[in-house]
């Protein structure tokens, strides 16, 4: 007998194993298990030389960043250490140069800024809100740990087309040029050498930009799985408002939490990238000399990149606060339905209370998640909730409608159209002092 429930232990243990970590009730903080989903998290961190797991990890993190974020920069944009052919590299190409390695190692420092404070004080599982998984529901832990498997999609859409158009750039640009390194012959060897460390900074310094982009839209998309269990719960499973209130209450404390930590990375990335656009646009306007792919090439894969990983983050952040400002419409039809549905019923418009036709019940698509404008409510009659406790969540929704947050300024569509806005009138005054100047 004894050996009998020891091998019904073992198989629930096996089965235990299988299935997925964020789906247990319980899981350590840093366990690197076959079925531990941030495994992959942190292979990619300990190959990008970011893991501060430990003192050694911490030592040659720092190390790797000075070397490749500020050491090959500078020394690659140094004109002594390179003899150009003048026919195919003009002069105003060390203007381009110089416009790609001052931003993408400004956006670098950034992302290993807000990386680093991130490991100190919170931890890969905190960060990700992993911590607070155990108080969702099944089917939010299942969408995030879909998220989790198309993290590295957004980065490889993004770095390896990047990554191509950059190898083939650099290789046409060190096959032109001859390369005068010190206690290095000059020629195939020192060529090499310099193709090798300047390829492998861009990989470093734009893998690290994209990484914080691609965290921040994660953590954003489990924020939104939240608010789609917040809806279901407006369809009458049993929940009243407190219940609901509380959940909301959850929700908005991690999306303060989440704008708090990242609102310097996300402002700071827009000035750098804002200053980086519009200065490559001026010189590359005023430039009288003719742009090819070999002497700008690099300015065209840098801006794709800096836009690209923005409007990532931009996209999840105005995403989630769309939801987060819909949810009050949500309510107030809720509020509205239950208490029509009780007035009638005290009236007898309705033969059968509980089992009457009204209120019209509909299913919850994607498409009507989208548009809150066509969203329909379905509810419990027999069980409703006090209406001053509605009333209340109506008025709650209403005052506390923000998701991701600026220094206060919700990141909505509303900004987005002013930033639109500044960024256009900068943009035609350039081109107006461009053709003034020229």
């Amino acid at each position: 007998m004894n050996c009998y429930e020891s091998d019904v232990d073992h198989g629930d243990n096996a089965d235990k194993f299988k299935e997925p970590l964020l789906l247990q009730p319980s899981y350590a903080r840093s366990t690197s298990l076959l079925c531990d989903e941030l495994r992959s998290f942190r292979i990619c961190l300990r190959w990008c030389a970011l893991d501060h797991s430990t003192w050694l990890g911490r030592f040659v993190s720092y190390i790797t960043f000075v070397f490749l974020a500020i050491f090959v920069p500078i020394a690659s944009s140094l004109p002594a250490w390179f003899q150009f052919p003048s026919s195919a590299f003009p002069m105003e190409s060390t203007d381009f140069h110089l416009l790609v390695q001052f931003p993408e190692s400004a956006l670098a420092f950034l992302g290993f800024f807000t990386l680093t404070r991130f490991f100190r004080k919170y931890g890969l599982r905190q960060l990700l809100f992993l911590d607070t998984l155990q108080e969702d529901t099944t089917s939010v832990r299942r969408g995030y740990t879909r998220e989790l498997d198309k993290v590295f999609r957004y980065l490889s859409v993004i770095l390896l087309p990047s990554f191509f158009v950059e190898i083939v750039h650099k290789f046409i640009f060190f096959s032109a040029v001859k390369i005068s390194l010190p206690y290095v012959s000059t020629g195939f060897v020192s060529n090499s050498i310099a193709f090798v460390l300047v390829l492998g900074s861009w990989i470093y310094r734009t893998g690290v930009f994209l990484l914080v982009c691609v965290l921040f839209r994660l953590t954003c998309e489990l924020q939104t799985l939240r608010f789609e269990g917040l809806y279901k719960m407006f369809e009458g499973c049993g929940s009243d408002g407190g219940d609901i209130f509380q959940e909301h209450a959850r929700i908005r404390k991690q999306l303060l939490i989440t704008s708090h930590r990242y609102r310097f990375f996300i402002v700071s990335s827009l000035f750098v990238i804002t200053a980086s656009q519009f200065a490559a646009l001026f010189t590359v306007l005023a430039s009288k000399s003719n742009k090819n792919f070999f002497n700008s090439g690099d300015l065209l894969v840098c801006s794709t990149v800096q836009l690209s990983g923005f409007f990532l983050c931009l996209l999840g952040a105005v995403r989630i606060t769309h939801r987060a400002q819909g949810m009050a419409a949500v309510a107030s039809r809720w509020h509205m339905s239950i208490t029509c549905a009780i007035t009638g019923a005290e009236q007898g418009k309705q033969e059968d209370g509980a089992d009457g036709d009204f209120p019209p019940k509909y299913k919850c698509t994607e498409t009507d998640f989208d548009d809150s404008s066509v969203l329909f409510i379905s509810f419990p009659v027999q069980h409703p909730s006090n209406f001053q406790t509605r009333q209340a969540l109506v008025s709650h929704l209403a005052y506390n409608d923000k998701g991701i947050t600026l220094f206060g300024y919700a990141l909505d569509r509303g900004l987005l159209h002013t930033l639109f806005a500044f960024e256009f009138s900068l943009g035609m005054w350039i081109l107006n002092k461009v053709v003034v100047l020229s």
